[in-house]
This record gives C-alpha cells, sequence and structure tokens, in this order.
C-alpha cells in the first residue's frame, strides 16, 4: 500500500510540475531605441564600446534594455512567474500554465508572439544530456607541474614564454557554480592582481557566485585558466580577468537554463568581455516535450544557439564543451556548440588520441564540430579545497583551449573574433583532412600566431605601415612605407585622449612606459586613411 500511495504521490507531483509550461514571450519594441544608440555610454561600458569599435561591430537595436514596464506588467500577471529577459531577442522567460500564457497575447498589446518550449503547444510549427564532467616582464618561463602536457600538447607555452599570458583580455566563463574562488590559495594570484571581476547568479538572481552550491564545476573549468600553485600548477591563461556567471540549474534540467545563459552573455558583452567560455551543452529535458532532437542540432534551432550566434555577431569569441555523448544515445554535438559563431572543442587523451566520450560531429550541422580539440580525459584541474586532481570531460578541453585563443588575441588584439577562430582551425594537426572525431585536430598556437603575425602585416600594409611590438612596455615604432607622416591618437578605456603626437619618418616611434598598464584605443588618421586598433601596454 506504501508504495502504491508513493507511486500516486510522484505521479501526481510529476503531471503538477509539468502542467507548469515554459515559454519565451516576445514583446513589439522597445524604448528610446535611437537615444540611447546615439549615446551609447548610457547601455554599455566604456570597455564594451571599445571592443566594438575596435573590431568594426556595430551599436544596435539589440543592445537596448528591455523594456522594464512591459516587464512589470507581466510580473503582475496572476499565474505568469518572469524567469528571464534578453535584450537581444527582445524577449521574456516565463512561467505558468498553458491558458495563463497564452492569454497574455490577448491581454498585453505590445507581445508580438509566444513560443512555448513545448513545442507541440505552438500553433506555428516551423539536459539530463546537458553533459558537465564529472570527476570519471622578462619571459614568462613558468613550471607548469601537472597541467604541463594540456598546454603544451597545443604549444600554448609559447605564447606565455612571448609574454602573452592574458594580460588586458577579459574572460567570462559562464557555468554552474564557483564555491571557494574567493579564498582558494590557487586563486590568490588572480585576486592580487584585481583580476576577479565579479559576478552573477542568474539562477538566484543575486551576486552570490563563490559561496557553496550544489555543484563546483565552475571552479574546476575556471582553474584549468586561472589557477596558479607556485611550481606546480599554472592555467592557460592566468593573468586575464574573470567574470564568472552562473547560469545552470544543477538540481534541474529547464529550458530557462538557455535564457539565462543569453542573459549572462548579454551581460558581458556590455562589460566589454572579449572571450566566453561555456562548459556546458543543452539537448533533452526532464520533461521530454522540451527537449530537442538530433535534426534540431542544426546551428539555429535551440534558444541559447541563436543567442550565441548573436553573441559572436557582437564580437565576442564564444568557445564551448562539444559534450560527452561520443558513446551515448545522443552522440552528436549538442547546442550551443553547434552553431558557427561557436568554437566548439572536443576532447583527446593525454596523447593526443581520441577520447571516447567526446560528442561527434555531423552532417547536419553547418560547419564542422567539433572544430578542434585538447586535452579532455585526465585532465588536471584544482578543487575547490585547493587539491590539484584529474577530471574527464569536454567541459575541461574547452576551458583549457580557450586560455590558450584568450593568450592568442592578446598578442593580435588587431584582429577579429573570426580570424582568431580562423587561425586556430588552421595551425590544426588535421585541418586539410577533419573528421567528426577530432574535427580539425590539435591547434599548434605557435604557428597560429605567426600566421596571425604575417595577416597583420598584410592588413597593416593596406595602409602602408607596420607597428609593433605590441604588447609593448616602454616604446611602440612604425615603419610609415609609402606614408611621409601619420597623425596618432591614443585613448584609455574611459575613451579620454591620453597621447596626440604626429608620427613620421624621422621620428618613427612614440614612449609609453608613463602609462598605466593595460588595454589602449590606437586611431591613426594618414593622408587618405583611418586605422584604429588596440594596444596592450604591460
Amino acid at each position: 500500500m506504501k508504495k502504491c500511495l508513493l507511486l500516486f504521490i510522484v505521479l501526481y507531483c510529476q503531471s503538477n510540475l509539468f502542467a507548469q509550461q515554459d515559454a519565451w514571450v516576445y514583446l513589439t519594441d522597445k524604448q528610446n531605441v535611437a537615444s540611447s544608440i546615439s549615446n551609447p555610454i548610457s547601455i554599455l561600458t566604456q570597455k564594451a564600446i571599445n571592443r566594438k569599435n575596435a573590431h568594426g561591430v556595430i551599436i544596435d537595436s539589440r543592445d537596448v534594455p528591455v523594456n522594464e514596464a512591459y516587464i512589470t506588467q507581466l510580473k503582475n500577471t496572476v499565474g505568469i512567474t518572469v524567469k528571464a529577459k534578453s535584450k537581444w531577442f527582445n524577449a521574456v522567460h516565463v512561467r505558468g500554465s498553458e491558458t495563463d500564457i497564452k492569454n497574455l497575447k490577448t491581454t498585453f498589446p505590445f507581445i508580438n508572439r509566444i513560443d512555448f518550449a513545448d513545442k507541440s503547444l505552438n500553433t506555428s510549427k516551423k539536459v539530463q544530456e546537458k553533459k558537465q564532467s564529472k570527476f570519471t616582464n622578462a619571459l614568462v618561463n613558468f613550471n607548469y607541474g601537472s597541467a604541463a602536457n594540456q598546454i603544451k600538447m597545443f604549444k600554448g607555452e609559447k605564447l606565455h614564454l612571448a609574454n602573452y599570458t592574458g594580460t588586458g583580455m577579459t574572460v567570462a566563463v559562464l557555468d554552474a557554480g564557483f564555491p571557494k574562488v574567493n579564498t582558494m590559495a590557487a586563486f590568490q594570484r588572480l585576486r592580487n592582481a584585481g583580476n576577479l571581476k565579479g559576478g552573477y547568479n542568474f539562477v538566484n538572481r543575486n551576486s552570490e557566485v563563490s559561496v557553496n552550491t550544489t555543484s563546483s564545476h565552475g571552479t574546476l573549468v575556471l582553474s584549468t585558466m586561472a589557477g596558479y600553485v607556485e611550481n606546480q600548477y599554472v592555467g592557460t591563461a592566468p593573468d586575464a580577468s574573470y567574470y564568472l556567471f552562473i547560469t545552470e540549474d544543477d538540481l534541474n534540467e529547464n529550458p530557462v537554463e538557455e535564457s539565462y545563459w543569453v542573459e549572462a552573455a548579454e551581460r558581458a558583452d556590455s562589460l566589454g568581455v572579449d572571450v566566453i567560455n561555456t562548459s556546458l551543452g543543452y539537448t533533452t529535458y526532464d520533461n521530454p516535450k522540451y527537449s530537442y532532437t538530433n535534426a534540431d542540432m542544426n546551428g539555429n534551432t535551440a534558444f541559447i544557439t541563436k543567442g550565441t550566434n548573436i553573441a559572436f555577431e557582437k564580437g565576442m569569441l564564444l568557445v564551448n564543451s562539444a559534450g560527452n555523448s561520443g558513446n551515448d544515445g545522443w552522440v552528436i554535438v549538442g547546442a550551443p556548440a553547434d552553431a558557427a559563431g561557436v568554437l566548439s572543442i572536443g576532447a583527446v587523451k593525454s596523447d593526443g588520441t581520441y577520447a571516447s566520450f567526446s560528442s561527434l560531429g555531423s552532417n547536419i550541422q553547418p560547419t564542422q564540430k567539433p572544430d578542434v580539440v585538447a586535452q579532455g580525459e585526465a585532465s588536471f584541474v584544482i578543487t575547490e579545497n585547493d587539491i590539484i586532481t584529474t577530471a574527464n570531460g569536454t567541459s575541461f578541453s574547452s576551458p583549457i583551449m580557450a586560455g590558450g585563443v584568450v593568450c592568442l588575441w592578446q598578442a593580435l588584439p588587431s584582429l577579429n573574433n573570426e580570424q582568431i577562430m580562423q587561425l586556430v582551425r588552421k595551425s590544426a594537426s588535421q585541418f586539410n583532412t577533419p573528421d567528426y572525431f577530432l574535427g580539425y585536430g590539435i591547434p599548434n598556437l605557435e604557428t597560429a600566431l605567426n600566421n596571425g603575425l604575417d595577416l597583420v602585416e598584410l592588413l597593416e600594409n593596406d595602409l602602408g605601415l607596420k607597428i609593433y611590438p605590441n604588447p609593448a612596455s616602454s616604446d611602440i615604432f612604425f615603419i610609415l612605407g609609402s606614408q611621409n607622416a601619420i597623425e596618432l591618437y591614443v585613448f584609455d578605456v574611459l575613451g579620454k585622449l591620453v597621447i596626440q603626437t604626429m608620427v613620421t619618418n624621422s621620428t618613427p616611434s612614440i614612449h609609453i612606459a608613463s602609462l598605466s598598464n593595460g588595454m589602449y584605443i590606437v586611431k591613426i588618421q594618414s593622408s587618405n586613411q583611418l586605422k584604429t586598433i588596440k594596444l596592450i601596454k604591460q
């Protein structure tokens, strides 16, 4: 009798749970679009504006926030809970009964359309599988200790030797939980440098990201990039700055997590983040009616994938784990790693051979997936208790590679996200013969850097000049080519003009030793052209 009663309670709770539907409510318009775009500092940070200007990214209506008056009306509607919002989509993620959600369309004229997560409820028909990996000045010459193999596999240490360790670059880590990052010894170097910039918990709607949570997954992920233990462990981008965003609800599998991710990506964009690492993926949910199919992994169906495509358009570089479904029923790369604008990272063993759990690419996807691979089997990580250990999963191959990409972009600041991604792909071990197991293979970031320097020289030759070194600590030199003289303007991240001078063949350098370390925007005016580049002072 007790068993029957228990079964009845379970079934009742499940039916009651699934009676609550999730849906995206798309809105018709926004407030003050034109004035916001003409005064972008009102909606974006100066760092975000500088990044967009440096890479030719247009500030448009998608950067304007959602109308808060509309959100307030939805929040005040009986039976409706607002879970998330997206300025890129001008949409709100709501939860409620099917009837209550459908009634919104007839109640509020500012609603354009409603898209239910349960696709069978949409009038127009056009993850347990969310695989987080469980435990299964002078030249920089680090002692990498346990982490040596995973960075040397793609020649990331060569960038460190050239002093490209992430300085001036900003990374957002979107994950589940980051317990003890504010107290761990492994992140002391990061904190001392002021490079732990803060974060936000989009699930609980507070700034608590480092308290104990149900998951320490994000702490492990961050350690592969930013961890540092003298002579024992060095992450792949130890001197970058980091924002930590919780978007994953580890207790439930629900598409609202996709909306949390999009919110976090929007926040990252507004803060001027360069690179986003996501060691999450979405395919199936607790409510099977919300689940995707393999055919949906086509680079433009999942809400999170569409959000990722916008993030790429906004100039950020997205690095995402390919997934851990290589030997289970799902098999293929999941969302958002299916997006063309994502550098999706598969996993290999320490010897560079395929790790059997790593998700496979498919002809369903619009581009080669995975893009490249890094060590994801027996990856060395640091736990929240400051213990160096190993863990398996593309959850770790992704940030390991992301850190390397951060250092590469630091070295080539005038290139955009797509150019950096293509340099990484072209440097990989099987670029000419890619497959669905390793994609283009294991990158060689030393080769990518050399090829990138050649590309920068070609681009600079369009203006007839060459600039070196960058990053720089004391002096910058110019080869003017066909130009007799150029006007030079250097702005700090707040848009303040800090240097204005003329560079000629007789005075081909400027002195920058007095500038504070960090990123600057350099505008170069010749007789008939204007060029903007990013300069790193170190």
